[in-house]
C-alpha cells in the first residue's frame, strides 16, 4: 500500500487507502469528482514537496495528476513584429523544475530564479511559489481549474487567483484562518488545477533581483545575465543550504518517472559531488521552508530587536506592513542550524538551514510536529509572533 511516507520529500506520512494517478484531463476531473460524490476525503497531491502528513492511515483518495506535457503556443522566437512575449502551457502534474528547464532552454525569461524548487507546476500556483526575486503568480495568464463546488472548468485569470506572498486564491479556499484548515475545501482546495498557461518573455537573459544571488554570480543586484547561469548559480545556493530534494527520490518505485531521467542524472551527479559520497542527504528530507516569514503590522514591528530583518510591504487588507524573517527569529529565540528537541531525535533542524525541519532517518510525521512546536513555541515566548507552517499540515493541529 502507497503511503505519504513514499510521496513527500520528508518521507513521514501514514498509508493511504486509494492511491490514484490519471493519465487524462477527463481521468483527474472524475477521480475527483467521485471521491467528492462518495463524500471521501481527497488530496490532491504534486511533488509532496510542501506537505506534512500524520502517522495516521488517510482514509480518502489521493490523485496524483500524472499528465506531464509542456506545449508552447506561440513562435518560440522574436516575431518580426518585436513581441517578445510567448505563452506557454503547462499541465498540472508536469514536475517544476523540469518546465523551468525546459523555458530557459527555450530561450525564455521568467522563471529561472525559480530553479531548483520542488514540486509541480499545478501546486506552483496553489503556493505562488517565490524565490531569489522571482514569484511564479508574476508569469501567470491564466489556470484551467475543475471547480469542484460548481461542478465545472473554467479558466481563472491571475486577477482572479489573487496572488500574495505564499498565497493565492486557490490556498485561500483552504482555510478558514491561518493555519486552521476551511470546513469544506481541505486539504484540496475548491478549484483543482489542470493546466496553467504562463507568459514569458523571449530573452537568454534574467534580471537578478536578489542579493545572494548576486554574489554568487559576482555581479550588481538588477544586472542583466544569462537565464542559464542564473538557474545554474540557483541551483548552487540552494544546494549549499540542503533546499533541493534529495535525488535518491526518483529511484524508488512511487516516484520513478515523474521527474526526467537526464535531470535526475544531473541532479543525482550533483548531490555526489557536494557530498562526496552516494549516500542520502538528511538536510534535503524536508519540507522545503517550514514557516512562513511573519508579516506584522507597522504597530507589532516595533516590538522587534533592532537588529531584526525588516522589509516594508503590503498587508492582506491592503495596510502597509513590515515582513521579517522566520529563520532570523527561529536562531535568535535558541534554535540553531542542527538543533533536536533530545540528543537521540530522528528529527532536527537543517544542519545549513533554521527553516527546514528535516527527518535525520526514521523519524514520524508526530516527531516533525513535536519539533515544530517546540520551534513555534520558543519564537513566540521571545517575540510575541506565533510562526505559521507554510507546508499543508493534514491530520495535526499546528496552530
Amino acid at each position: 500500500m502507497t503511503s505519504f511516507a513514499d510521496l513527500t520529500t520528508i518521507g513521514v506520512g501514514g498509508p493511504i487507502a486509494i492511491f490514484l494517478e490519471p493519465t487524462s484531463r477527463v481521468g483527474v476531473i472524475e477521480a475527483v469528482e467521485d471521491a467528492d460524490a462518495k463524500g471521501l476525503p481527497l488530496c490532491v497531491i504534486g511533488g509532496g514537496s510542501n506537505m506534512l502528513v500524520a502517522d495516521t492511515p488517510f482514509n480518502g483518495v489521493v490523485v496524483r495528476d500524472a499528465r506531464r506535457a509542456v506545449n508552447v503556443l506561440d513562435e518560440a522566437a522574436p516575431v518580426e513584429n518585436g513581441e517578445r512575449i510567448v505563452h506557454v502551457n503547462a499541465e498540472a502534474g508536469c514536475n517544476w523544475d523540469d518546465f523551468v528547464d525546459f523555458c530557459v532552454g527555450l530561450g525564455l525569461e521568467g522563471v529561472e530564479g525559480l530553479s531548483g524548487i520542488p514540486g509541480t507546476v499545478g501546486a506552483s500556483v496553489v503556493q505562488n511559489i517565490g524565490a531569489y526575486g522571482q514569484e511564479v503568480g508574476s508569469n501567470v495568464q491564466s489556470v484551467e481549474v475543475w471547480d469542484r463546488k460548481e461542478k465545472r472548468t473554467c479558466d481563472l485569470t491571475a486577477e482572479n487567483l489573487r496572488f500574495g506572498y505564499r498565497m493565492s486564491a486557490l490556498k485561500a479556499s483552504m482555510y478558514a484562518a491561518p493555519a486552521t484548515p476551511a470546513a469544506e475545501f481541505f486539504p484540496t482546495p475548491r478549484y483543482v488545477v489542470l493546466s496553467v498557461t504562463f507568459a514569458l518573455h523571449h530573452s537568454d537573459t534574467g534580471v537578478v533581483g536578489y542579493g545572494q544571488l548576486a554574489k554568487a554570480l559576482g555581479v550588481g543586484v538588477g544586472d542583466r545575465m544569462s537565464t542559464k547561469d542564473i538557474r545554474n548559480a540557483v541551483l548552487r545556493v540552494r544546494a549549499s543550504k540542503g533546499m533541493l530534494e534529495d535525488s535518491h527520490r526518483y529511484f524508488a518505485e512511487s516516484m520513478r518517472g515523474t521527474k526526467k531521467a537526464g535531470l535526475v542524472a544531473i541532479a543525482h551527479d550533483a548531490q555526489r559531488t557536494q557530498s562526496g559520497n552516494d549516500e542520502p542527504d538528511f538536510n534535503r528530507h524536508s519540507c522545503g521552508s517550514f514557516f512562513m516569514n511573519p508579516m506584522l503590522t507597522v504597530e507589532q514591528a516595533a516590538g522587534l530587536p533592532e537588529d531584526a530583518p525588516r522589509f516594508e510591504t503590503t498587508l492582506p487588507n491592503g495596510d502597509p506592513g513590515i515582513k521579517t524573517s522566520a529563520a532570523w527569529l527561529i536562531d535568535h529565540a535558541g534554535f540553531h542550524k542542527g538543533f533536536k528537541t533530545a540528543e537521540d531525535a530522528a528529527a532536527g533542524l537543517s544542519t545549513l538551514h533554521t527553516l527546514a525541519l528535516t527527518n535525520r532517518g526514521g523519524a514520524s510525521a508526530a516527531d516533525i510536529a513535536d519539533l515544530a512546536k517546540t520551534v513555534q513555541d520558543g519564537v513566540e515566548t521571545a517575540y510575541g509572533i506565533r510562526l505559521v507552517p507554510e507546508p499543508v499540515v493534514i491530520g495535526m493541529d499546528l496552530r
